[in-house]
């Protein structure tokens, strides 16, 4: 009932702004890589890749809003207070300074700086860029206005309007043919994409910024989490349809870039070479331009959005001390480079997506098992179980150590009972099974409680 004064005016705001959520110049990158080793298997990989670049981030919201909770911390708390702040705080820090922010300072490098000077240019040119940028990211984070807002609103349309371009002309008059897939896209092509998703970080921001779109939301008057499902679900169609475009098309470019240019290391370079490829020099400067800018924008509001909410647990450090230790530490972590950055970024996110996406189950359960603490803990430490070794593995393979005679023998368990383990899955049956029978113990005992209560009657 509540749907009926949901106009289609309002669901389309609201798809703009699940779409601007989402969208971010840095995202652009990882389709583009996938689609250079995807090659001739690029239509499987992106479908693993939608589902865990597009799809999570949406179930993500959804979450928020059937669970009810006004914040991450609250939903995390479920589990435990201690995990709600410690869960939270992991998940600000990685898609603010340890990963994200710094990534987008490196991005606006590699697509904005270098097609100009050249992979010679080397460190200092990395570093002088990087001072600038963050720098800008200071000043603006310090005083966060209009100004912001104003050139996010811009910059968006215009990267989705450029990049538009570049997919139809890449349809018309492909640079190249498909090649044959690399590694694992070869076999696993799937499962390599919906890891590959990981990357784009959106569903662990979702569950930091999706309560702004409930909100927006229940300002309809809409309440219930069943009229908050579906009004999210109605309203993201749009957004899914941009989102699922953009990074469609970008991949198949990469997959068709190939043949000319070579496989990169990142995906800045072949956005880079495809705009030179159609747009000639013109178009590479406005590329510059346009992505410095877009990233510019993320870049501030992640700084100011992680201050906010360190600034709520240690209220005595104060907001700005925190804008200024985010953005130096943002700024020592940019130079590492892009493809640093990313490879890093891996054993943080293997360990962090399953507790995530885990989370989001259990808070569309929250309203059967009552938000039962006894559900949420074990199911999350089953999960957690298994993300934690995920995690250590990806970091021993990211800094090239060999694995530590404990971690191998666990790794060696977990392959022989986990079903999908080598394919990065691991955690996802225990995880099922868990919650399965976990909830099924608290329904009984609720039946008991029930006939007790009648009994006494």
């Amino acid at each position: 009932m509540e749907n009926r004064n949901v106009t289609m005016t309002s669901y389309v705001f609201i798809g703009i702004m699940l779409f601007a959520l989402f969208f971010g110049a840095g995202n652009l990158i990882f389709p583009a890589t996938l689609g250079q080793h995807a090659g001739m298997n690029v239509g499987i990989a992106l479908l693993g890749f939608l589902i865990t670049g597009i799809g999570l981030p949406f179930v993500g919201i959804m979450a928020i809003g059937v669970s009810k909770s006004d914040s991450l911390q609250q939903l995390a708390s479920k589990v435990h207070p201690i995990y709600g702040v410690l869960f939270t705080a992991l998940l600000y820090l990685t898609i603010g300074p340890f990963f994200a922010i710094p990534r987008t300072g490196a991005v606006a490098y590699e697509i904005g700086i270098v097609p100009f000077i050249g992979d010679g240019a080397g460190t200092l040119a990395l570093l002088l860029f990087t001072f600038l940028f963050f720098v800008a990211t200071l000043w603006l984070s310090l005083s966060p206005g209009k100004l912001v807002d104003r050139i996010g609103k811009w910059m968006a349309p215009v990267i989705i309007a450029l990049i538009f371009i570049l997919i139809v002309l890449s349809l018309l008059k492909p640079m190249g043919s498909l090649q044959n897939p690399q590694g694992t896209y070869m076999d696993g092509a799937f499962l390599k994409g919906f890891l590959e998703g990981y990357n784009t970080m959106d569903a662990l921001a979702s569950l930091v910024f999706g309560i702004v779109v409930i909100k927006a939301i229940r300002d309809l008057g809409i309440t219930t989490g069943k009229g908050i499902l579906l009004t999210t679900m109605k309203s993201s169609l749009l957004a899914v349809l941009l989102l699922g475009g953009i990074y469609s098309g970008i991949a198949y470019i990469g997959a068709t870039s190939v043949e000319k240019y070579g496989i990169f290391d990142t995906g800045g370079p072949i956005l880079s070479h495809a705009f030179a490829h159609y747009f000639g020099s013109f178009g590479m400067v406005v590329l510059a331009i346009v992505i410095i800018l877009a990233c510019l924008t993320t870049s501030v509001g992640l700084i100011v959005a992680c201050s906010e909410y360190f600034e709520q647990l240690f209220p005595k450090v104060g907001y700005k001390s925190f804008v200024f230790f985010f953005t130096i530490f943002s700024f020592i972590i940019a130079n590492f480079g892009l493809s640093k950055i990313i490879s890093y970024s891996i054993p943080m996110l293997m360990f962090l997506y399953p507790l995530a996406i885990v989370l989001m189950i259990l808070a569309f359960l929250s309203p059967v098992i009552h938000s039962s603490r006894f559900v949420f803990f074990t199911t999350i430490f089953v999960t957690f179980a298994v993300s934690i070794i995920d995690g250590l593995k990806a970091l021993c393979k990211s800094l090239h150590l060999e694995y530590f005679d404990w971690l191998e023998a666990v790794m060696s368990f977990y392959n022989r009972i986990l079903p999908f383990y080598e394919a990065g899955l691991g955690w996802l049956v225990p995880a099922m099974i868990t919650m399965i029978f976990t909830t099924m113990i608290v329904k009984i005992q609720d039946v008991r409680i029930e006939r007790k209560v009648i009994n006494k009657i």
